[in-house]
């Protein structure tokens, strides 16, 4: 790794403040020049539209490049001092034209991003050994339902090399062979391989379909907290699918399984804006029904058929209403907790 590749790792280039720092845009690059030990040496930087950052050092009293201060193992007062100065050089422009990031990959940082929107999870930096591992954990069962590592590639593919970060979510093992048939996928990187997989986080995959497969590793990681009903509450967005239109054709439909619901489960259906709103109530009836829905916001391979049991007019079991029973968000399948229960039951009679 070059010493402009470590440097900038896991940050973000802004273009409006190079421009401000002092650099000149030339086609496609913007470069720098800066004099360092007294005149005596010019330090070059261009930086591409990728924010990819490349310097070179030039003895002024040669007019050539001086490279001695990049060999590995290389000793003497004066190399040190260039080296120094050059770094010197490389960490005011990133202090000054670039911002921090959380992983090194862009698509580590967006997967991150929307993993924080539908759960509300941050990672965890929990190994000092590794700072550039992080999980992720369900807040009610404190199990991971994924782990970003950054390792070198070689510990997957023994043909390659170079940094790369890797996302390891939990599957069922019979979908963990048919993705390993795929590029961008590989066995568990320092996991059970029999239940977890590997990918690789260099837009290889797209985001969605990772978001897909990481809402199934975090569905292992929901607990029944204190209600043995098995009752659940599942969001829809009335963006997405028409529920309503769908009921009134036919009283039981196909519906997404993304965790461990079992036949005889009961079913809320909250409806998102503009109702926000626990809208239907639902019987599961059949259960890990196979099924491709090709609907591009709309991905699933396991269904469930579920059959109408009650309606509810909009706001009577209102997101303000469920906040009463310790319900802060719907973001994915979750438990309904007892307390809500027995309040559900009082209204009905």
């Amino acid at each position: 790794m070059t010493i402009e590749e470590e440097l900038f790792k896991r940050t973000k280039i802004d273009f409006d403040k190079i421009s401000k720092y002092g650099f000149k845009k030339e086609k496609s690059l913007y470069k720098y020049s800066k004099n360092i030990i007294n005149n005596t040496f010019r330090v070059d930087i261009e930086i591409n539209n990728d924010g990819i950052v490349k310097g070179k050092v030039y003895d002024l009293s040669f007019g050539d490049e001086y490279t001695n201060f990049r060999i590995e193992n290389s000793t003497g007062t004066f190399v040190g001092k260039v080296k120094d100065e050059f770094k010197n050089v490389l960490k005011d422009i990133k202090n000054n034209c670039f911002t921090k990031e959380t992983f090194i990959y862009e698509q580590s940082n967006r997967i991150t991003k929307i993993i924080k929107e539908k759960y509300g999870d941050d990672p965890e930096f929990e190994w000092e050994k590794f700072p550039g591992y992080a999980t992720f954990k369900n807040k009610d069962s404190k199990k991971w339902y994924g782990i970003i590592m950054n390792l070198d590639k070689n510990k997957l593919d023994k043909k390659s090399t170079g940094e790369i970060e890797i996302l390891n979510i939990k599957l069922e093992p019979s979908e963990i062979e048919k993705l390993l048939q795929l590029e961008g996928f590989y066995p568990a990187y320092h996991m059970n391989k029999k239940s977890w997989i590997s990918i690789i986080l260099n837009d290889t995959i797209p985001d969605k379909k990772i978001i897909n497969l990481v809402e199934e590793s975090y569905s292992y990681t929901i607990i029944n907290k204190n209600n043995s009903k098995n009752e659940w509450i599942i969001p829809a967005n009335p963006k997405y699918f028409d529920i309503e239109k769908a009921l009134n054709e036919n009283n039981t439909i196909i519906w997404k399984q993304s965790t461990n619901i079992k036949i005889n489960d009961i079913v809320y259906i909250y409806v998102s804006e503009p109702y926000s709103s626990i809208m239907y109530k639902l019987k599961v009836m059949e259960v890990n029904i196979p099924y491709e829905y090709k609907d591009e916001n709309i991905k699933m391979k396991r269904a469930m058929k579920i059959t109408l049991i009650s309606r509810y007019e909009k706001g009577k079991l209102s997101f303000k209403k469920l906040k009463d029973f310790g319900i802060n968000a719907i973001r994915g399948p979750r438990y309904v907790p007892l307390a809500l229960d027995e309040y559900i039951n009082k209204i009905e009679k």
